[in-house]
């Protein structure tokens, strides 16, 4: 999953984007309103994390530039403000959720996955496909009961891929949800990831659209991850 963290504050910023690293999350950081608009606009976030007290633009107006112009990305407001009318003002202005600084780094992870749960139109914490099942709480993956074992980056190119089931997604916007700004992305890593989780999980899992990119198809009978007809070729 990719964060968009709009925070001024040098320690905290430095510190929530350490420790949503440490959770595999790809994390981009800026300082400011106006930059956290522009950053906010951009689609490859799933999420942004927003400060309200921001030099240069304070961050409702972030909030409001960014759902007056129709962004439906979820917004967590992270603030000193804790009184009602500021958590009132900001849910009203877009914002999706509120925390109060200081907060607890494994509360903000469970308002984060609540939110992209709600983004997805998915209740149940659990992302079921077949018989694979993640866990996005603790990232544990299984197969028909099994458990088994992915490297961070695989599981982060899992989870976007069933996050969508039926969508074909290019390898550039993989690379999107797998890299921040500050990472370097391989040639080739998308497809090596790939070619790791059909290993692990079943050749059939996920689908090459030649000269377009990958997908996991939609297990209402347009076609399963066990289906393995030749029309779309491997990777």
């Amino acid at each position: 999953m990719r964060v968009l963290l709009i925070e001024d504050d040098a320690m905290i910023g430095e510190s929530v984007r350490l420790g949503l690293r440490q959770e595999n999350f790809a994390v981009d950081w800026v300082r400011d309103g106006e930059a956290g608009l522009a950053a906010a606009r951009m689609p490859e976030h799933d999420i942004v994390l927003l400060d309200l007290g921001l030099p240069r633009r304070s961050g409702l107006d972030v909030l409001a530039g960014l759902r007056g112009g129709g962004s439906r990305t979820p917004v967590l407001i992270l603030t000193a403000r804790d009184a009602v009318s500021d958590r009132v003002a900001g849910l009203n202005a877009g914002a999706d959720d509120y925390l109060v600084k200081p907060f607890d780094l494994q509360e903000l992870i469970a308002r984060i996955h609540a939110l992209a749960r709600r983004a997805q139109g998915r209740a149940e914490p659990l992302v079921r496909y077949g018989a694979v099942c993640l866990n996005p709480a603790t990232r544990d993956v299984t197969l028909d009961g099994q458990p088994v074992r992915l490297s961070a980056r695989e599981y982060a190119l899992l989870a976007a891929l069933l996050s969508r089931p039926g969508q074909v997604w290019s390898v550039a916007q993989l690379q999107e949800k797998l890299y921040g700004w500050d990472d370097e992305v391989g040639s080739n890593t998308v497809e090596v990831y790939v070619h790791g989780l059909r290993k692990k999980l079943g050749s059939g899992l996920i689908r090459n659209i030649r000269g377009v990119g990958y997908v996991c198809p939609r297990l209402d009978g347009a076609g399963g991850a066990g289906d393995t007809g030749d029309e779309e070729g491997r990777a």
